[in-house]
């Protein structure tokens, strides 16, 4: 690893950390645009592989816990709706935002996505945790699946 990807490293830990504070703050869907630039600093720890991550939220929408569940590849993520249903009883959730990033360069979802999506929602409603959002980042940029009318 040269020293300049050791800095960037050092960098994307430090804007994580900062950005982590501002949303345990106060309720996280007071700011949307602060949970995207979270979840797009964060997918930049795996730039080659998808990565998919999921922030457990209280009754208030405070962050509970923001966790990577699962690892890919460059072009897709196996998910388990099953674990993200045990890991949100876990911690006793009442919503999720899910997040994943497409090291191809598109934020835009594609119908996989879309169709995920919609699997995760259906088993996460049957244990009454609300899917809030799926946001999808790519590079610098994001996509709120919620904002685009997909949800």
């Amino acid at each position: 690893m040269t020293s300049i990807h050791c800095n960037d490293d050092i960098i994307i830990a430090q804007a994580l950390d900062i950005l982590h504070r501002r949303i345990k703050q106060g309720p996280l869907m007071d700011s949307p645009k602060a949970v995207r630039d979270y979840l797009t600093c964060h997918a930049a720890k795996s730039p080659d592989a998808e990565l998919f991550t999921v922030m457990f939220l209280d009754s208030q929408h405070q962050l509970i816990e923001c966790r990577d569940m699962f690892n890919g590849t460059l072009s897709q993520c196996r998910v388990y709706p099953r674990e993200l249903a045990r890991a949100a009883l876990e911690l006793n959730a009442s919503a999720v935002i899910l997040s994943h990033n497409h090291p191809s360069g598109s934020a835009a979802p594609s119908r996989a996505d879309q169709d995920l999506t919609r699997r995760i929602k259906q088993v996460l409603e049957l244990v009454d945790v609300r899917t809030i959002d799926h946001i999808i980042t790519a590079g610098g940029a994001s996509q709120s699946m919620a904002e685009i009318g997909l949800m």
